[in-house]
């Protein structure tokens, strides 16, 4: 008896291997391959200190910046300035988050209230994050209260742009299908408008968790007393240019890292999506 191959079911397997090897190497490879670039300046500027083509004074070579670091937590210091700076930062994502999702949902849902806040929150959100910091340090002092109310508006209007618009922008034959089958207003936006505005919110979400830490160094420079933007202030006014640098480094690291647990939080609400990176085209 002649042995049939089924050459369709060899294909579909060898798609499946090569989908499973691109999905293992996404996973290592891809983040080794984001450290590439600032790895490779790092070095390269340690290597112009130590080829005396620079005296690194003004902008310290990363083993300057590396021994700050150490020593700020070798002291004790650093723990206690990242605790300060994080917990101004998720008090104030979490009241931005909660008021931008409110009013963004409201305002997106219903005609008439977007007609009657949006122009408002618009003339708002043009005004720089600066020169809120008068208007709250005199209603609010200069304690913890004023900079948490600055760090939420920073996170504010990026999540009530993107609720508002991913509303506005949920194709209408989708909703007509909900109608179709008679669904309840609560089921329309658990099961037609809660998928749709998903994906631009988790956007919404990384993008106002980026300004609530550029709003945290705004919000420390108001007579804080710890946190990284002290840190910053202290450098600068002690003429410690590492100490500055190794601040900056330490924002960026919190920020990539608290960034990154949004995205992973919000990957399994995410998994229905087909789009071109998850079909493994980037």
């Amino acid at each position: 008896m002649a042995m049939t191959v089924d050459l369709p079911a060899l294909e579909r397997t060898d798609v499946t291997a090569h989908r499973v090897a691109s999905a293992g190497w996404s996973r290592y490879a891809r983040p080794a391959l984001g450290l590439l670039l600032p790895v490779v300046l790092a070095l390269g500027w340690e290597l112009v200190v130590m080829l005396g083509w620079s005296n690194g004074r003004l902008v310290p070579p990363p083993s300057r910046i590396f021994a700050t670091i150490v020593e700020l937590a070798k002291s004790g210091e650093l723990t206690r300035h990242i605790i300060a700076t994080l917990t101004r930062v998720g008090a104030g994502f979490v009241l931005g988050v909660i008021s931008g999702t409110i009013l963004g949902a409201i305002c997106g849902y219903w005609g008439l209230a977007r007609r009657l806040l949006d122009p408002t929150v618009q003339a708002l959100r043009a005004i720089p994050s600066i020169a809120w910091v008068p208007l709250f340090i005199l209603w609010l002092g200069i304690f913890e209260t004023s900079k948490i109310a600055l760090i939420a508006v920073g996170v504010f209007f990026p999540v009530y742009l993107g609720v508002m618009g991913a509303i506005l922008s949920v194709d209408r034959k989708i909703v007509e299908v909900g109608r179709i089958f008679r669904l309840s207003g609560l089921a329309m936006i658990r099961r037609i408008l809660l998928p749709a505005v998903l994906p631009a919110y988790v956007v919404a979400l990384r993008v106002g968790l980026g300004l609530g830490w550029m709003f945290v160094v705004a919000a420390e420079f108001m007579g804080a007393s710890e946190g990284l933007g002290y840190l910053l202030i202290d450098g600068q006014q002690l003429g410690k240019p590492a100490q500055i640098l190794a601040a900056i480094v330490i924002f960026a690291i919190l920020g990539k890292t608290t960034d990154w647990l949004i995205e992973l939080a919000t990957a399994p609400l995410l998994r229905w999506q087909d789009g071109f990176s998850h079909r493994g085209g980037a």
